[in-house]
């Protein structure tokens, strides 16, 4: 099961890397995922209840703010060892625009410091060669993953010290809680804007993951990034094509490559045949490069293809609009993240 998670996890690594730089910049970003750990539930389980009144936030900041994580800078090679408190931050930075409400950060804040603790548990348990020591990559000069106080400076400006200010005093507020499911770091992943419903981590990954279920996120629909078009020339979807999947047969018109689509429990697109082969969802996202794996494609009469997408990202786990909406009626962080990981338990990192 280990070898299995750690197989998945380096899978999903190469079909979630996206620019989160843009994200962050016009309605959060996507988190990277180097290696799905061993926390999938044993059979027979039972689930943790998510807890209504959190502990551990404020009892000792000091011992949780002195932690630190090797990251693997994906820009330049090196491992890099991060403070925790800087990795919250940078985090919170990189995922949500600033304008966010305080409540969808900290539950931000609380999902990736869940999910870097269950990435460092996956290394633990079976180390990926390729990571150098590190518990996984990131590329902070370009706002993957999490960005460095240098260059929030020159994202932020003038309003620097301030913003900085605002998100430290958040991370201080929850940084040493987590969410754990079967008494194990939970892998809390999240994404910029779901499809109005939440991804299962078996529809995106293979495996199932309790907490990464189909859950409701009606409020993503009220994005004015949630359905957007992309044209490409028939050439440009034939070489994209081919050079992500072999033994494609595109010699028809180009209105006959793509058959009817074959949709999950949540509306993404399960399967769909492709020029005589039945190819995943996913994987037509990442080849077209499509913001998401809930789309429609059409052809025009001068083979002009045009894609259009409903949310932006995976769908699994955390969607940040949707989080920033619930805030903004008034749920908790706490209620944000019963609803999008549910049956795990928010408390103090152990």
């Amino acid at each position: 099961m280990r070898k299995l998670f750690s197989s998945l996890l380096l899978f999903a690594a190469l079909t979630l890397l996206l620019p989160i730089a843009a994200a962050a910049l016009s309605g959060g970003g996507l988190p990277q995922v180097d290696a799905f750990t061993a926390m999938l539930s044993k059979p027979g389980a039972g689930a943790q209840g998510a807890s209504s009144a959190p502990q551990g936030g404020q009892d000792a900041p000091a011992a949780w703010a002195s932690q630190t994580l090797p990251i693997l800078n994906s820009a330049t090679g090196e491992v890099e060892t991060v403070s925790l408190r800087d990795f919250l931050i940078g985090a919170a930075a990189s995922e949500m625009p600033i304008s966010y409400q305080k409540e969808a950060f900290k539950a931000q804040i609380v999902a990736a410091h869940s999910y870097a603790l269950a990435n460092r548990d996956a290394q633990l348990a079976a180390p990926d060669p390729a990571l150098n020591g590190a518990w996984f990559k990131a590329n902070p000069a370009g706002y993957e993953g999490y960005i460095k106080p240098e260059s929030l400076k020159t994202l932020w400006g003038d309003k620097y010290d301030a913003n900085y200010a605002y998100l430290s005093a958040l991370v201080d507020e929850v940084g040493a809680q987590i969410l754990t499911w079967d008494g194990a770091a939970a892998l809390t992943t999240y994404y910029a804007i779901s499809n109005g419903r939440t991804e299962s981590s078996e529809a995106v990954w293979g495996t199932a993951l309790p907490y990464l279920s189909t859950v409701d996120s009606p409020l993503d629909l009220t994005s004015p990034d949630y359905e957007q078009t992309v044209t490409m020339s028939s050439q440009d979807v034939y070489d994209r094509l081919n050079l992500s999947f072999l033994a494609l047969d595109l010699s028809g018109a180009p209105g006959t490559w793509f058959g009817e689509a074959v949709r999950d429990e949540a509306g993404y697109i399960a399967t769909m045949p492709v020029g005589g082969q039945t190819l995943k969802g996913t994987e037509l996202r990442a080849a077209l490069g499509l913001r998401s794996a809930d789309f429609d494609v059409s052809v025009d009469a001068e083979n002009q293809f045009t894609f259009t997408t409903r949310g932006y990202g995976h769908g699994a786990g955390l969607s940040q609009y949707g989080a920033n909406a619930m805030a903004i009626t008034g749920k908790t962080y706490a209620e944000i993240l019963a609803h999008y990981y549910p049956g795990t338990a928010l408390g103090a990192a152990g």
